[in-house]
């Protein structure tokens, strides 16, 4: 069950709060409790107005990453024989600068804000989002679910957590589907899990919908399988980009294969945010822009949604406009010129160094674990064969004596068809190719060849294939699933491939690469993966031919095909061996959901 998936809801309530920031709809609004109120960006974005050009504007580390990247875009567009329009930044900052809103007296789509909720302590949905100004209204926002798992940042009872879930389910059914409490003993329930599932979080929604919300029977299923379901494919990489993480699984033949599972702790509001950081430094218009209002973050989203490309023929000093629209104020439309802002925002994708990694996962609180379940059944292992491949740069070498099969080669000199960098260390955060906080020693890196026919890339930490069984060195040195869940977006998929095993697996997987979410709706996203991929795996996988990116059915939204294949997995006549009764759940739990759903 992902967030993007419920509404939203909003309660009273005087517990205190650490996170406000808007994201989608699946959050919930109480009356009572004042939020803290933050910055909401996962980006360290320097305080003055610089321009930014290849080379670093000045010693700031955001200018630093932030020049990297456009290195990145300054090659592949020389590649693409793409001119570079000179000064354009300055061009697009004057314009932005003097720029003055028009006001609409007669707006169509004006939204009828909620002041205050009569009679009401709980808000879902849309209409929590209409309550503009939550705090001056005495309400609360909350979102349950976050990043595919139960958002403990924002509660410290699991009991109102699970409340609120049952409050979102409850009233997202009868609103949406006209379906009542009382008929939920006739109706059975597709689970959609994530592929990297925590069991504490399966455990408690199989108890809240087969125990407390009386459905009839359910069946857990993981996203990835049901995505090849909906999409009717038997084989594939999975990429599933999220809101807030993305997932990536290779399923062979009806099943996830554990070892290939990786998750990257960046999404599609990362690009937002992003996209807002490189807004202000061309003097953003809405200047009064703030991304912890509900309204505000609608007004980056839609800019997102129509601006961002990974096209580099897009790459233009464009005109755009955009409406503002809030709470006891004219609609006003503003007129915006950008140039390669729009690519560099889902460019952090595929190079995560701007992204503070360490802020996304400050408050949240792990889940009290059932202790007698798990004695009976052990914790699934959260360290996959993919996140140790994707680490292994980062491990301490053997006491004894160096390993050379298991270490990267030195890297050699930048390729002649690249243009020079300019000479400034990686950060620390860099592709998770850095020496990490608390221990172990940073091994080189390499860097790829690229051929001429293939669009230049950036350097990044990639081991070659083992020539002999790699040496057993101690995890404990690093937090591989935190190091590895910072890869860029091309090479976690590399090694999730590589994890299912030899050359004929790489191969079988990179040339069946199905990406699903609504970040694989940006422009130029399935060429921008095949050129990476290409790139990467041409040197180092033998005889391997072009990469394919899968796209989704005709007419079929890939931000819903999951739910789509977990509706294609609830009409076939296999599931009936996959139904888990309340009965069954309440005489065996977990030792049931395993017994039918192997996998876990």
């Amino acid at each position: 069950m992902d967030g993007a998936a419920l509404s939203v809801v909003a309660r009273k309530d005087t517990s205190s709060t650490t996170e406000t920031r808007p994201i989608r709809r699946n959050c919930i609004i109480r009356p009572g409790g004042k939020a803290e109120k933050d910055s909401g960006l996962s980006f360290d974005a320097p305080q003055n107005g610089d321009e930014y050009d290849v080379t670093p504007a000045s010693s700031d580390p955001f200018d630093t990453k932030l020049a990297i990247i456009t290195v990145s875009l300054r090659d592949r567009m020389r590649f693409y024989k793409l001119r570079v329009t000179p000064n354009a930044a300055a061009i697009a900052s004057t314009f932005n600068e003097q720029f003055k809103p028009e006001i609409i007296t007669s707006d169509p789509k004006q939204i009828q804000w909620l002041d205050k909720v009569e009679q009401a302590n709980v808000v879902v949905g849309g209409e929590a989002l209409r309550i503009g100004n939550p705090e001056d209204s005495g309400y609360r926002v909350r979102w349950p679910i976050h990043a595919g798992n139960f958002n403990t940042r924002d509660y410290d009872s699991m009991q109102l957590l699970l409340s609120d879930t049952e409050t979102l389910i409850e009233h997202t059914l009868r609103d949406k589907l006209d379906i009542n409490r009382k008929d939920y003993k006739n109706f059975s329930v597709v689970l959609v899990i994530p592929d990297l599932y925590n069991r504490s979080y399966v455990r408690e929604l199989v108890q809240l919908l087969l125990v407390t919300m009386g459905f009839k029977q359910l069946c857990a299923q993981q996203e990835s399988l049901a995505a090849t379901y909906g999409a009717g494919m038997s084989n594939a990489c999975v990429v599933d980009i999220g809101t807030k993480i993305t997932t990536i699984s290779c399923v062979d033949e009806g099943l996830v294969l554990p070892d290939t599972r990786l998750a990257l702790n960046m999404g599609g509001d990362d690009v937002t945010e992003f996209l807002y950081v490189l807004l202000q430094q061309i003097k953003f218009p809405y200047r009064d822009a703030d991304l912890n209002r509900s309204y505000d973050w609608a007004v980056l989203e839609d800019l997102k949604t129509r601006l961002c490309t990974l096209a580099e023929s897009d790459v233009a000093l464009n005109l755009y406009d955009f409406i503002v629209r809030r709470p006891h104020a004219q609609t006003e439309k503003y007129g915006l010129r950008a140039y390669d802002e729009v690519i560099l925002a889902p460019m952090c994708l595929f190079e995560p160094r701007v992204i503070d990694f360490d802020s996304k996962t400050q408050g949240l609180k792990p889940l009290s674990p059932n202790v007698t379940e798990e004695i009976i059944g052990h914790q699934t292992e959260n360290v996959t064969k993919a996140m140790s491949i994707s680490t292994q740069h980062l491990m301490p070498a053997p006491a004894s004596e160096p390993s050379t099969s298991t270490m990267p080669p030195p890297a050699p000199e930048e390729p002649a068809t690249q243009a020079p960098q300019p000479k400034i260390e990686p950060d620390s955060q860099a592709m998770a190719i850095d020496q990490p906080e608390g221990g172990g020693t940073k091994g080189p890196s390499e860097v790829i060849d690229v051929d001429e026919e293939k669009p230049p890339i950036l350097d990044f930490a990639l081991a070659p294939p083992p020539q002999s069984p790699p040496v057993e060195v101690p995890v404990k040195a690093i937090d591989v699933p935190f190091e590895a869940s910072k890869l860029p977006l091309d090479v976690a998929i590399f090694n999730s491939a590589r994890a299912a095993g030899g050359d004929d697996k790489i191969r079988k997987y990179l040339q069946a690469v199905l990406v699903i979410g609504g970040t694989a709706l940006i422009p130029g996203m399935a060429h921008a993966l095949e050129s990476r991929l290409q790139a990467i795996a041409t040197p180092l996988v033998p005889n391997m031919e072009k990469v394919q990116i899968i796209p989704p059915p005709k007419e079929v939204d890939p931000r819903v095909l999951s739910w789509k294949g977990a509706a294609v997995l609830g009409k076939m006549e296999s599931v009936s061996e996959l139904w888990i009764s309340p009965s069954d759940w309440d005489m065996f739990g977990m030792r049931a959901l395993k017994e039918r759903c192997y996998y876990l």
